[in-house]
């Protein structure tokens, strides 16, 4: 069973940077897809970005620009890179791998991971 943790997460000013990262408990380059979503109150999960086995990456509209997705296989961990921090960030941050299952031909927004972290909370004020 594939386990996720997540760390990183706190409480930012606007305008200013985090690093999320997610610790997995299975060797990052078995997962074809990875990848970060969150969940603000009141609305509903939203892919944030995704990264494939290869390096690829893939952002939604909203932080393309901002925020970048990377790995570190020797560390079994994925990182998220976020800059420019605004309120509307302001989510709890959920980190995803499919643990090799098959989640959709394309790894972006439209996957279906298999395993999923706790979530970290991130505050931007």
């Amino acid at each position: 069973h594939v386990q996720l943790v997540e760390s990183g997460g706190g409480s930012v000013q606007a305008g200013g940077s985090l690093r999320l990262s997610c610790f997995v408990s299975e060797y990052t380059y078995n997962h074809h897809c990875m990848g970060w979503f969150r969940q603000a109150p009141g609305k509903e999960r939203e892919a944030v970005a995704a990264i494939e086995s290869e390096g690829s990456t893939s952002y939604a509209d909203s932080v393309k620009g901002r925020f970048t997705i990377s790995k570190d296989n020797a560390k079994n961990t994925v990182y998220l890179q976020m800059n420019s921090l605004s309120t509307e960030d302001t989510a709890v941050y959920y980190c995803a791998a499919d643990g090799g299952k098959y989640g959709g031909p394309y790894c972006d927004s439209s996957y279906e991971f298999a395993y999923w972290g706790q979530g970290t909370q991130v505050t931007v004020s």
